[in-house]
């Protein structure tokens, strides 16, 4: 079980695309299961002819707060079961819903100033949950670590309902395997000749075999040998490689500075292997040497670019690999839910520096001028009154209140721009 988190702007638009047949036809008999509305009915108000309603009455404590609002009030949570799994139900996915806004505090249980959220269905194996960050006390959800935490309540989920493995008691070692380590002796004589003195054991002498010297049994014992012939490179190569080995297989190993290839040869560059590396440690110093707001956008727009950025490209290619490893092997989904849960994270990090380009810009220029209130919309039916019901623990917040509120809700008909295709 896999959730994904992200915030929105518009409550209507989202509704609308969650109720609509989405990008591609694969949303079908789309439904609440639960929700709360401290006294907004939202279970009679979640259908296609009256999302509008809906949307207002989860917005309702984001108009009270007024200019204090946040630009992107709607927190949204895709929750994804395993494929290889049965489904769950309806009321087994309710349950599912109200555990994970107790554990980020959305909602915590018992708690009558909790943010307005619902969740629907509208298509197999995955649950949405919106709600507003508002409180019904004036205050504002604190989403800092909602991701840590619905990745840890996910897994608790998975656990119980036995889609992942229990983790294994660790079992005590108890005692290490001595293994003797005879110290042997890889030196150049003066004839060119190169030898390795002191592997008595069958272990070493085949190690020494392998990595290319010749094995001489006579009355001065084992000994092993490289031929005058050699190229002075490749003893350096065939010495190295067999230090190498028998150091793995822990002996004791005094090889000569000469036959070392590791400190003859020039230190390599770290990051000759990893260019995308290279690309950010050079984007890093860019950023670090910015000397005012305007080059500080520019250089953070490598990494922020909804197409063409490092964030962009790191998302992407945990994605693929979340897919390829699947498709490899489709036992292995925990290691893919891990892999696509990590793009989750990077998409989330997009979502809260995305429109951050106008306040990058403006650093050190001094305060700018707060950005227009949001007017509410005037044109609403009769009974939006009862949409916009609060619950009692409403009256006891004392929240100034603005004549400003956000524009009108767009079309319904529109596809919202900020929800995300699918993958």
């Amino acid at each position: 079980m896999i959730a994904r988190l992200q915030r929105a702007s518009n409550t209507a638009g989202l509704l609308t695309y969650l109720y609509g047949p989405g990008e591609r036809g694969q949303h079908s008999d789309p439904r609440l299961i639960a929700g709360d509305g401290h006294g907004a009915p939202v279970d009679l108000l979640a259908e296609s002819d009256s999302l509008t309603y809906l949307a207002h009455a989860l917005d309702a404590p984001v108009e009270r707060l007024g200019a204090r609002a946040p630009d992107r009030p709607t927190w949204i949570c895709s929750v994804r079961s395993d494929p290889c799994r049965p489904d769950l139900t309806d009321s087994q996915w309710a349950a599912v819903a109200r555990r994970l806004v107790a554990a980020t505090g959305i909602a915590p249980v018992g708690d009558p100033d909790a943010c307005r959220w619902i969740a629907l269905r509208n298509q197999p194996r995955q649950v949405h949950v919106v709600a507003t960050v508002a409180r019904e006390d004036g205050g504002l959800h604190n989403a800092y670590r909602d991701a840590f935490r619905l990745q840890t309540e996910c897994h608790r989920i998975g656990v119980e309902l036995g889609h992942l493995p229990t983790a294994p008691r660790p079992t005590p070692r108890t005692q290490e395997i001595s293994v003797p380590a005879p110290p042997i002796t890889i030196t150049a004589e003066f004839s060119g000749s190169v030898l390795a003195k002191g592997a008595s054991d069958d272990i070493s002498s085949m190690l020494l075999k392998h990595a290319g010297f010749e094995q001489i049994d006579d009355w001065y014992g084992r000994r092993h040998r490289l031929p005058t012939t050699t190229p002075v490179a490749d003893r350096v190569a065939i010495a190295s490689h067999a230090a190498e080995m028998l150091r793995s297989a822990r002996y004791d190993v005094d090889l000569a500075p000469s036959l070392d290839a590791a400190r003859m040869s020039t230190p390599a560059n770290p990051l000759e292997s990893y260019a995308a590396g290279a690309a950010l440690l050079k984007i890093t110093d860019e950023i670090r040497s910015a000397e005012n707001g305007e080059s500080l956008q520019r250089a953070a727009d490598q990494l922020l670019h909804p197409e063409h950025g490092a964030l962009e490209r790191v998302r992407e290619a945990l994605e693929v690999a979340g897919e390829q490893i699947y498709d490899l092997d489709s036992e292995a989904h925990d290691l893919a839910y891990r892999f696509d849960y990590a793009s989750e994270y990077v998409r989330g990090a997009l979502a809260e520096l995305g429109n951050s380009e106008a306040q990058l810009r403006q650093l050190g220029s001094g305060s700018q001028d707060q950005a227009e209130a949001r007017t509410p919309s005037s044109a609403l039916p009769d009974h939006r009154d009862a949409a916009l019901a609060t619950s009692p623990a409403a009256a006891k917040a004392k929240v100034s209140s603005s004549p400003a509120a956000e524009a009108a809700i767009p079309s319904t008909a529109a596809h919202p721009s900020y929800w995300p295709g699918r993958r």
